[in-house]
């Protein structure tokens, strides 16, 4: 027994079967910033045998709040090449590859090709429906994660025939830059973390993977939810890539934003706008706000035909991440005046209405 893994082959129901899967996998992280550093740093230590990173980008004095694997001495310097040698020195048997460049379409499918699953830590959403796309395409599972303010997700997708990215949001919104809207630096390890674990669960087999389904953690109150959503079958029937999927750096365009003390100076003053209330229907059932419409995230693309166009549109759903990409892909497809609530309903329920039920 390799003494290395020595702990964790100790675990019921992993053991050496388990580590031999690990070590002839190869993986592949798009991304080697905020979420790809923790994803990196575990998937190098536990021993998975091959592992690929896409990064172009360079470190900067701004990561190094989140992205403990880089110094000081570093800033300046290829991300990709410091990264690499950082890991290599963690464990010398795991095999690195490295591509210094932006994963497209004229790249992806030569790329992905080569690995059993990608984990995408990337920041913006023409990555991710290029990553889903490729990974339909090449039968490939991979894991998804993204990060606001004090929030991030998590899901597995296309998992032996489960959703894809496409079946969780249909159609781009403009992804959040932290450059813009901050972020807290432990968030990205915690969400990596578990980005890393659903990778392990997949590769070994082991537990069960969060195929299906979108977990939500918010680290202000430690509320940690899993929601289910649907498998579209015509989502798996992608033949080929589209010709541009946007810019690979986080866009300037941003929808407005709404604090939940302005939402409610909105209601009072009987202004026509529509509230539209992402949230699933258990939550909904909990507790919502007179005079919003329930339309689950999921069903929005669906529904928005019927939006009038010449009115605001505030989107709302628990702490606000849901929402705001939401409101981004309103704001994508051509609505001028759309909101993102702040806080989401539980902080219109410590502000506000402190009466109201909360979860």
């Amino acid at each position: 027994m390799n003494r290395r893994y020595e702990r964790q082959i100790r675990l019921e129901g992993f053991g050496e079967e388990k580590q031999r899967l690990l070590e002839r996998a190869a993986v592949l992280v798009v991304g080697a910033g905020g979420l790809g550093v923790p994803v990196l740093q575990y998937l190098t230590g536990m021993g998975v045998g091959r592992i690929g990173i896409v990064e172009q980008d360079t470190v900067s004095l701004t990561n190094l709040h989140r992205q403990v694997l880089y110094t000081m001495e570093d800033e300046g310097q290829p991300k990709l090449n410091a990264a690499i040698a950082r890991l290599q020195a963690l464990n010398p048997e795991v095999s690195f590859m490295g591509y210094p460049e932006f994963l497209d379409t004229n790249n992806a499918l030569e790329i992905i090709e080569d690995y059993d699953l990608v984990v995408d830590c990337s920041d913006n959403f023409g990555t991710r429906y290029l990553v889903n796309d490729a990974c339909v395409m090449l039968g490939k599972p991979f894991i998804y994660g993204a990060i606001y303010g004090f929030e991030g997700q998590v899901s597995v997708l296309n998992y032996q025939g489960s959703a894809t990215y496409r079946c969780l949001f249909p159609e781009p919104g403009v992804a959040p830059d932290c450059n813009e809207a901050g972020v807290l630096g432990v968030l990205p390890g915690v969400i990596g973390s578990y980005q890393a674990t659903e990778a392990v669960k997949v590769i070994c087999g082991i537990g069960e993977p969060l195929a299906n389904q979108l977990m939500t953690l918010n680290l202000l109150d430690n509320t940690i939810n899993i929601f289910s959503f649907q498998n579209i079958d015509a989502n798996h029937h992608i033949t080929r890539l589209q010709q541009n999927y946007g810019t690979p750096s986080c866009p300037a365009e941003h929808m407005q934003v709404l604090s939940v003390q302005e939402l409610k100076q909105w209601l009072d003053e009987g202004r026509d706008f529509l509230l539209v209330d992402v949230r699933e229907k258990e939550e909904w059932d909990i507790c919502h706000i007179d005079g919003a419409q329930h339309i689950p995230m999921r069903r929005v693309e669906a529904s928005m035909s019927g939006f009038r166009r010449d009115k605001p549109v505030a989107v709302l759903c628990h702490h606000g991440m849901r929402s705001r990409t939401i409101a981004e892909m309103l704001a994508h497809s051509g609505f001028s005046e759309v909101y993102n609530v702040t806080g989401g309903i539980h902080a219109w329920a410590a502000e506000v209405d402190r009466e109201m039920e909360t979860y």
